[in-house]
């Protein structure tokens, strides 16, 4: 199966990338002989994920089965709002060992396309090298040569944020704020989530902590703690039961000092 690439702008990527930049052009037949146009996606508010892989790399096939797990999660909130692609390193892999590897593997969520070395020299080399494209600036909202588990919370953060930009109306800033310096690596996982959330974060000091969940009007839900925390790496889980779904904020307050992030119960 034959496909075409082509490129609308070279530029350098550097490791985890969440600047904006001009994305590389990548369109025509996949190795299922369906045509694709990227920056039609990105211009329809759609999250982009590029994979790029080895034949016989074994730690290639971890990483996107990661991503599309949290992918899928995502979907069931924003049908139709994830695209990935993906594809080899090189332009002498057949479309049939792409198609092989996408289905040994598992999968599905990923369109496989036959040539790839034009797009990972714009973004990198790596085993394997990971992609998150975004928004209708075309932004790369996430780049990687070296996945780690921590980087699937990364991505799964910036999906939500480009999508909740559009879909709430909320202002940005409210989706994600932090107006306190001592705390820092804030992360909730799952999010979506279903019965419960874990909280973590780091601190630089020890102190008062308060934590609730409110409505996106600030009308509170729940209030989870109220405690006495040390300098260094906390984590709390939190259920949600009784908690109807929709779209919410975890508030927390730390010395008089806030932070705030968005949790979409399914």
């Amino acid at each position: 199966m034959t496909k075409s690439i082509f490129i609308a702008l070279l530029l350098v990527c550097s490791v985890k990338v969440i600047n904006a930049q001009t994305v590389m052009q990548l369109n025509g037949l996949d190795c299922n002989g369906v045509s694709h146009d990227l920056m039609s996606d990105l211009d329809s508010g759609k999250a982009v994920i590029l994979h790029f892989f080895m034949p016989n790399c074994g730690s290639c096939p971890p990483p996107a089965q990661k991503i599309q797990k949290m992918a899928n999660n995502l979907l069931k909130t924003y049908p139709g709002m994830v695209r990935a692609y993906v594809m080899p390193f090189n332009n002498s892999t057949t479309c049939a060992t792409t198609s092989s590897w996408v289905s040994t593997n598992g999968l599905s969520l990923y369109v496989p396309y036959d040539s790839g070395a034009m797009q990972v020299a714009n973004y990198g080399w790596g085993m394997p090298t990971v992609v998150l494209l975004g928004g209708k600036n075309h932004r790369i909202m996430f780049s990687t040569l070296s996945f780690s588990t921590s980087d699937t919370i990364m991505m799964r953060d910036s999906m939500i944020a480009l999508f909740t930009k559009k879909a709430d109306t909320v202002k940005t800033s409210a989706i994600f704020s932090v107006n306190n310096a001592n705390i820092n690596a804030l992360n909730i996982y799952p999010n979506p989530a279903v019965n419960a959330i874990s909280l973590n974060f780091n601190s630089n000091e020890s102190g008062n902590l308060v934590i609730s969940l409110t409505t996106l009007n600030g009308a509170v839900v729940k209030s989870y703690s109220e405690e006495k925390i040390s300098s260094g790496f906390y984590s709390k889980s939190m259920n949600l039961n009784g908690i109807t779904k929709g779209n919410y904020l975890l508030n927390g307050t730390l010395n008089n000092k806030n932070f705030t992030k968005q949790v979409i119960i399914e």
